[in-house]
């Protein structure tokens, strides 16, 4: 019989509610909630009752403390995860901590060392689900490791309201604003010093706030796959930030030592239709891989792969690894880093480079 991985919830709002929680019930064999907290009271015994948790709590480090558990999940809001994560790998405790890990490179770093010095070994796994769906792993890297010279690649994540697709999931989150007298100005504090570590030396306007929450929320998604899948980028050739929407052109380089150009383009509107997909394009093969709505359970993840077959002809070939969904699936492999000692592809090492990214779209945005 599997060892359970007995876990402390921290953030129990709608990605716990829709997301984690669900899929955390439905593997009773590995997993074992114990102790659960969030800022709004009402919230917790909400989350508790559901999700059968017998210990429920609004202090954060009554969960990190709690001798019944093995691994704490941050799913706060982003401004909270450094001093979260660190508070917890002090404790010697392993760390789930929802993307992005952090929004500055200080900030990131600081976890960086707490993970080295952390009592027991302990580390950290961050929750870039995409990049462990088996479409993705399986089917998408398969196809474009076949690709000799990519010559063009596009990385798209328009996303409609949350809301619409939160509505038809089936788990009836409830979202509630009892919060502590102080919980705004603490949370206005902690984003500041980010901002101000993002932004070095320089006059925090409200554009720079902007792009840094989106790159830092839906954007962390695409550069983190877009990583995996081509690799660092060389160069940030250009970018636009026209909020609510973010585009940026950026230059990688073939085996061969040619280069070829990825464009990135992300935002939000109020059409309920989520397109998020990668496309890679070779001289005779193009292959996209198309993620839905990660707030429906279930929903299949397809590749696509159109080419030109050895008689001349255009051939289209659809892909389904598994319908096994991603949180599913990433839910299992950090289960095996943690009981098991197994590689964490996305460590916080890995998450760092998201945010190297993003330093240099900032440079090249503030050039423009």
């Amino acid at each position: 019989m599997s060892r359970k991985l007995r876990l402390g919830i921290i953030g129990a709002g709608e990605v716990f509610q829709v997301c984690h929680g669900p899929c955390l019930m439905l593997m009773p064999h590995l997993f074992q909630i114990e102790s659960i907290c969030d800022l709004s009271a009402s919230t917790v015994e909400h989350c508790a009752q559901k999700f059968h948790v017998p210990h429920q709590t609004i202090a954060p480090q009554e969960v990190i403390d709690h001798p019944n558990v093995d691994c704490v999940f941050i799913l706060t809001s982003d401004e909270s995860h450094a001093p979260l994560v660190i508070a917890a790998l002090q404790a010697g405790k392993n760390v789930f901590v929802e993307k992005p890990v952090s929004l500055s490179i200080a900030s990131v770093q600081s976890i960086v060392e707490a993970e080295k010095n952390a009592p027991s070994g302990a580390r950290v796994f961050v929750g870039y689900m995409r990049r462990y769906a088996p479409s993705f792993v399986q089917a998408f890297k398969r196809e474009i490791a076949t690709i000799p010279r990519i010559l063009y690649a596009r990385v798209r994540d328009f996303c409609g309201p949350n809301p619409h697709f939160i509505s038809q999931s089936g788990t009836f989150p409830v979202k509630n604003s009892d919060y502590p007298a102080n919980a705004t100005e603490e949370r206005s504090s902690r984003l500041k010093s980010l901002y101000a570590e993002a932004f070095p030396d320089q006059e925090i306007t409200d554009e720079k706030r902007k792009i840094c929450h989106f790159l830092g929320s839906l954007g962390s998604h695409d550069i983190s796959l877009m990583r995996e899948a081509l690799g660092f980028p060389e160069k940030v050739v250009g970018v636009s930030a026209n909020d609510p929407f973010y585009s940026a052109i950026m230059t990688f380089r073939n085996p061969d030592g040619s280069t070829y150009s990825t464009t990135y383009e992300s935002g939000i509107d109020s059409v309920p239709i989520f397109d998020a997909h990668m496309a890679v394009y070779g001289a005779s093969k193009r292959v996209t891989i198309k993620y839905d709505s990660p707030y429906v359970k279930g929903l299949p993840i397809y590749v696509e792969v159109e080419e030109v077959n050895e008689n001349g002809e255009i051939q289209k070939r659809t892909l389904l690894s598994s319908y096994e969904d991603a949180y599913t699936a990433e839910l299992q492999k950090m289960y095996e880093a943690f009981t098991n000692g197994r590689e964490i592809k996305t460590s916080v090492q890995d998450a760092r480079k998201d945010l190297e990214i993003y330093d240099l779209m900032y440079q090249r945005w503030m050039e423009n």
